[in-house]
């Protein structure tokens, strides 16, 4: 048995690295909304420098199962990203580590690829994974399934609203994996369909947004019955402050990896429209998405009700688009996305909850229709856009 420690040399990287959030620090640790529109405006890098973080191995190079690279092979992927490159071997030399990177770099690729590796040499040992929102969650269960491919192992989604009966009856066959969200997790445990102390490997991915959505109870609770010697994973885009606790009592000295060079995407350009009002705002958004470079674009609103009635605005006004927010069944959030990403709509309206770890090709445009309420969120947000080093735009109303 060990104690789960973070010296206090790591507890200043952390602190050091949050410190360099560009311009914006509130002593709310980012939580109020911005007032300097600048922060909006950044003139993209034609070669974004997260391309110029060396590389040392190819897939080739690691020491995973044949099988598991010929998955990654027939998946396009030939040589890894910085973050999987200096992660991965980590991984499989059992570490705890701390990942940090921005979005659509492959940080859930550099946690599954080691961890499908480790189950299948080792059949005994249980993973959980555990993010925010259930999109990521059913995102990150259909890599698991076309890695894990002729592996024979196995993955069970825990997540609301989903049939809790039919995530009882795959509970009890025993699976490999289990991808959850902190809140239908919690209730599993409880109800005894779930125990903790089986899961020797654990990841919590964008627990900064675990947090900000009001999990950290439930994070704590999860931790809490975690057996103590474990492997424990932690990925990210940002790493406030609230969540040093949190690191501290998850991970064993860790190996802390970031290969980020600034807070967003350097190939992502960013400016601000000013707004008079409302209906200003509602004529120039159209009057963006009528332009033929506006493919397919991304628009976050701030609430709910506001996402579904803007939604239904450009509908009325012949654009193809659907909506996601929290008031959506699941089938209804999943159909959308994948619309959205099958080229089947120009535009996807949604709240924050499509804002995390979401991978969608080719995102043209983000256009933050209502102003985000963070700057965390506001990286998140663009994040969608100039994924995997291309170019992308996010444009911001301001009024």
């Amino acid at each position: 048995m060990f104690k789960r420690s973070f010296s206090k040399s790591k507890f200043r990287k952390f602190r050091n690295f949050n410190s360099k959030r560009r311009g914006f620090n509130d002593g709310n640790h980012g939580r109020k909304k911005l007032s300097n529109p600048s922060r909006y405006i950044y003139k993209a890098v034609i070669s974004p420098m997260e391309n110029n973080t060396p590389v040392k191995n190819s897939f080739n190079d690691f020491q995973i199962d044949q099988r598991l690279k010929q998955n990654i092979f027939s998946r396009g992927y030939s040589q890894p990203t910085p973050i999987q490159d200096q992660v991965i071997p980590h991984i499989l030399a059992g570490r705890d580590v701390v990942g940090i990177a921005n979005t659509g770099t492959g940080k859930t690729v550099a946690f599954l690829i080691p961890l499908l590796n480790k189950i299948n040499h080792q059949r005994t040992d249980k993973v959980l994974i555990v993010v925010p929102t259930r999109e990521l969650a059913v995102q990150i269960n259909d890599e698991l399934k076309f890695f894990s491919k002729s592996l024979n192992i196995y993955s069970v989604l825990v997540i609301g609203g989903n049939s809790l009966n039919r995530q009882v009856f795959e509970l009890k066959r025993n699976p490999h994996f289990i991808i959850s969200t902190p809140g239908r997790l919690k209730d599993m445990v409880n109800r005894k369909f779930i125990q903790l102390s089986n899961y020797n490997n654990i990841v919590l991915d964008e627990v900064d947004r675990m947090v900000d959505i009001g999990f950290i109870n439930e994070i704590k609770f999860i931790i809490s019955r975690l057996p103590t010697i474990r492997q424990s994973l932690f990925f990210s885009a940002t790493v406030p402050p609230e969540v040093n606790n949190i690191i501290a009592s998850f991970l064993n000295n860790p190996v802390i990896v970031s290969v980020k060079i600034s807070e967003t995407a350097q190939g992502i350009d960013q400016d601000i429209i000013h707004i008079k009002n409302n209906e200003d705002k509602i004529n120039k958004l159209q009057n963006l998405l009528r332009q033929e470079e506006f493919k397919k674009v991304l628009v976050f609103g701030r609430t709910k009700w506001g996402v579904e009635r803007l939604s239904k605005h450009l509908e009325k006004n012949g654009f193809s688009v659907a909506s996601i927010h929290g008031n959506k069944s699941q089938n209804q959030r999943i159909k959308a996305l994948t619309l959205f990403r099958q080229n089947l709509l120009q535009v996807l309206v949604a709240t924050d909850v499509v804002a995390r770890g979401m991978d969608i090709d080719d995102v043209s445009h983000v256009v933050n229709f209502d102003e985000p309420d963070s700057y965390t969120d506001y990286i998140h947000r663009i994040g969608r856009t100039g994924r995997a080093n291309k170019q992308g735009k996010a444009l911001t109303f301001i009024g």
